[in-house]
């Protein structure tokens, strides 16, 4: 039996993660009690969630988005900031949100006041701005923001949530650093900055696998003067060793297949998918006062 074929036959035997958050105390740092409403009780966050694509609702039972944002403390008429919002498949939940409940989305982009932005940012910018103009998202905006990018405005924003991009940031010297002082900055006094992110084993910091330890995200947090409230598993997979030829990136849902001289056979591929999405954490940090 394949190395793999034995990850596999054992990842059968493992209970998946529970669907409900659970909290753990963090050293010094107690784990607040979860606030209400449930999701089921906020009835804007189950519309919204029942009307996207097939595509994105297939993807709920691995990233919980009306547990993880109930657990995060989302509520109506927030201003929300989304970080680097990728494919977009959180922004199709926020933005339509935030307009059902009298809110404001708003969407980081390239930061066009750089003067040595490429084109290919330039043209994520455009391509952002042009899909924020759809009319269920509501009032939008979009923030310059990088690695040489201003202040953003301070006070302004109730919640921030950042998903998978602290791997990207610890590839650049010192930009987790900067980026949470923005955000910190940025949130109101009790606002709260939301986490996902794809979780290494402790110790092992190798960002270009996808991976950053737990510890690493809530230091770089502390240090803006973020405060841990909550942590949660509802998000872990037992079954991912982060053991992938191709990172995290060899799973669902980008499932890369071949790099180079390395392919995927279809034994592999079969395996790989079986693993699921990747095990990551869910934390919750506020910002004093």
């Amino acid at each position: 039996m394949t190395r793999l074929s034995l990850l596999a036959a054992c990842a059968a035997l493992t209970l998946a993660a529970p669907a409900v958050a659970q909290q753990h105390d963090h050293g010094r740092q107690g784990a607040a009690a979860l606030t209400k409403p449930k999701p089921a009780e906020d009835a804007a966050l189950m519309t919204v969630l029942a009307g996207r694509s097939e595509a994105d609702r297939a993807r709920d039972a691995f990233r919980r988005p009306a547990e993880a944002l109930t657990f995060w403390g989302l509520r109506p008429g927030m201003t929300i900031l989304e970080v680097q919002p990728g494919g977009g498949w959180w922004t199709e939940i926020l933005a339509p949100y935030a307009k059902a409940t009298g809110g404001r989305y708003i969407s980081t982009g390239a930061d066009l006041n750089n003067p040595a932005l490429s084109e290919q940012a330039k043209k994520a910018r455009a391509d952002l701005e042009a899909k924020l103009k759809d009319p269920r998202y509501g009032q939008t905006a979009v923030w310059n923001w990088g690695p040489q990018s201003a202040s953003p405005p301070a006070n302004s924003v109730d919640f921030i949530l950042a998903a998978r991009v602290f791997h990207g940031w610890a590839r650049q010297p010192g930009f987790t650093d900067k980026a949470l002082k923005d955000f910190a900055t940025a949130l109101k006094p009790g606002g709260v900055l939301a986490v996902e992110q794809h979780r290494a084993a402790e110790g092992v910091l190798k960002p270009e696998t996808g991976y950053v330890p737990e510890s690493y995200v809530i230091q770089a947090a502390e240090r803006a003067g973020l405060k841990l409230a909550a942590r949660s598993e509802m998000n872990a997979n037992p079954k991912d060793d982060r053991d992938h030829p191709f990172g995290v990136w060899t799973l669902p849902p980008t499932r890369v297949s071949e790099q180079g001289d390395r392919k995927l056979t279809a034994e592999e591929r079969a395996e790989f998918d079986a693993i699921g999405e990747s095990d990551r954490m869910t934390l919750r940090f506020v910002k004093p006062g």
